[in-house]
């Protein structure tokens, strides 16, 4: 107890002494200040003006980062809302009319001896062609409402036809719905499928071209990650 009484009284003692250091301390940086003040006053000035100009670089810092994220967020709208624009036009069209048009897409990007089927009993061929590199391209075309999906039972038909009957090099499921089913996009995945959602549709409808969609198979599943359109090399 006695020791405990002697540590306490020195830490004390210490914090005293320091009170009373710091205390003259002050005292003889304010004389000092005071003697010199001729001196002191520009550098606080400068002191001062550099920390207005710093505080009001980083509230324009912060608003220009805001004002480039608004920016974005309105840019990525607008290229949705005319993404819709476009594909309404594509919802107006028969489904007969929707496979000419897909195939008038792979024509467009560079495919070769596009043929489109245009009947049922296809086996889910609806339009084969030949990418620019020369593999075989299978597409099936699904004319679906924009609310609906598609189900696990459409992607198994094609994943049973793409490839044994059909030979395709790369075998890409096309549909005006937003969505594919869970289970639909895992088969696809494992399958080596490519799944080209509503939204991936409307970019390749808006000029992105057919080779820097494949890659991004189902992305976004209909809803988000949207990727911006690029037009096709001419």
């Amino acid at each position: 107890m006695a020791a405990r009484r002697r540590r306490r009284r020195l830490k004390k003692r210490t914090r005293r002494q320091l009170q009373g250091w710091g205390a003259v301390g002050a005292v003889v940086v304010a004389v000092w200040v005071a003697g010199h003040w001729s001196v002191v006053w520009p550098v606080l000035v400068a002191l001062l003006a550099a920390a207005v100009v710093g505080g009001a670089g980083w509230a324009l810092l912060r608003a220009h980062r805001r004002a480039v994220g608004q920016d974005r967020a309105w840019r990525a709208q607008e290229e949705a809302k005319a993404r819709e624009l476009s594909m309404a036009e594509v919802d107006a069209l028969s489904w007969q009319e929707f496979e000419a048009y897909v195939a008038d897409l792979c024509r467009r990007d560079g495919c070769t001896r596009v043929v489109v089927s245009g009947k049922s009993g296809d086996l889910g061929a609806d339009v084969v062609g030949y990418l620019a590199d020369g593999r075989k391209l299978v597409v099936q075309c699904k004319k679906y409402a924009p609310h609906r999906s598609v189900s696990s039972q459409d992607m198994q038909k094609f994943v049973g036809t793409a490839r044994p009957e059909h030979g395709a090099d790369v075998a890409l499921f096309v549909t005006t719905c937003r969505t594919f089913t869970k289970a639909a996009l895992g088969l696809a995945l494992r399958q080596d499928i490519v799944a080209l959602h509503r939204d991936l549709l409307g970019s390749w409808v808006r000029g992105a071209h057919l080779e820097t969609l494949l890659p991004l198979n189902g992305s976004g599943d209909g809803t988000r990650g949207r990727p911006s359109a690029r037009m096709p090399p001419r």
